[in-house]
């Protein structure tokens, strides 16, 4: 039996991408669709990282042609391209898309959640980088198991240091450990735009500026001069870190960065030895707050010992235990993240010409 493109298409309309919710020839995922009698050949390009979903998609889409009959030649693949940023900002060379992950409140386990997702989108198949922003007080060089000095090559610009797959660039690589920060805001903002701007990353899809607390310096300069596709604020149910991440929220949408969703940390806290699960810090605040502001909740992570113990060593949880119920957790809220920076529309500032007005 002979079928056409639009039986094709037809059939798929009817299947919904697990993390996009859409089908993929509405979001026009579907590419490059050829059909010869009753064989069908089709790419589908999916706009955000998702290796551990390829599978799980492809079944579906095959299971929608089964009853078309014939052959069926799939292709999945990746392509993640740059998304808008702040207006009169240009993108940082070899850096798709910055993303932002903030507090109004420290103690909240930002840096832990910002790690974990920057691994975790690793995992699923992007290039990322991790900025550590908090200059007073680094901790990604111990998050991810680092230590030593960066190379440079010039003497004007350094390597980003690795590991478990992820650049980083970190003061705490340049200064001893012991040593305390002892700047003011301008010294400060500037160590932070020389680590962001004079690291030669490498072809990232995604950098993660794991930011200091509060609403200071740092982060009007990150606004003002730092080309930022979207924030993600992380928050414990408590009320009094609620209200300081509320501060933050409002702080991104008053300087024109799109918040990306809210991170809901500690959320439960789950015995080590009975497994027994309580809401020490309150329960369903990070939920309301997105409520009241109209943004989307990402997730929520459990108060567990292991992720401190992990992160603490050097080896995270979504390396430490990549198959386990916590690191599926990073994943599922990395992929929303990525889902909602391809949602964005798409960085043209490279394809205008630059316009120079010369004096004959």
């Amino acid at each position: 039996m002979s079928i056409t493109a639009e039986d094709v298409k037809a059939a798929l309309v009817k299947v919904l991408d697990p993390n996009t919710g859409k089908d993929d020839v509405t979001s026009k995922s579907v590419r490059n669709l050829k059909v010869d009698g009753s064989d069908i050949a089709l790419d589908i390009e999916l706009g955000y990282p998702a290796k551990s979903q390829i599978e799980g998609i492809r079944a579906a889409v095959l299971a929608a042609l089964a009853p078309l009959g014939g052959k069926v030649t799939l292709n999945i693949s990746t392509r993640i391209i740059s998304h808008t940023v702040q207006r009169g900002l240009k993108l940082l060379p070899n850096v798709k898309n910055i993303i932002a992950v903030a507090s109004g409140k420290g103690g909240v386990g930002k840096s832990t959640t910002a790690v974990n997702l920057a691994l975790a989108l690793a995992a699923e198949g992007a290039s990322v980088g991790v900025l550590d922003a908090d200059i007073y007080g680094p901790s990604q060089p111990m998050m991810l198991g680092v230590s030593g000095r960066p190379v440079t090559n010039d003497g004007k610009t350094m390597e980003p240091m690795e590991n478990h797959g992820v650049q980083v660039t970190s003061m705490g690589f340049l200064i001893d450990p012991d040593e305390p920060m002892v700047w003011r805001g301008p010294m400060v903002t500037q160590a932070m735009q020389q680590l962001l701007e004079q690291t030669n990353w490498r072809d990232l899809d995604y950098l993660i500026v794991d930011m200091p607390p509060g609403t200071g310096d740092i982060q009007l300069t990150l606004s003002q001069k730092v080309p930022v596709t979207g924030a993600v604020i992380v928050t414990t149910p408590q009320d009094i870190a609620l209200l300081d991440a509320r501060k933050g929220l409002k702080m991104f949408e008053k300087v024109g960065i799109p918040i990306l969703g809210v991170v809901e940390n500690m959320s439960t806290h789950i015995c080590s030895n009975c497994g027994h699960t309580e809401a020490i810090f309150g329960e369903g605040g990070g939920a309301k707050m997105c409520a009241d502001f109209g943004a989307e909740f990402l997730g929520a992570l459990p108060l567990k010992l292991s992720i401190r113990e992990q992160t603490d060593s050097g080896k995270p949880t979504v390396v430490a235990e990549p198959d386990g119920p916590v690191a599926a957790i990073y994943k599922e809220i990395a992929r929303k993240i990525a889902v909602k920076v391809a949602e964005k529309a798409k960085d043209m500032s490279s394809k205008f010409p630059s316009i120079v007005v010369k004096n004959d």
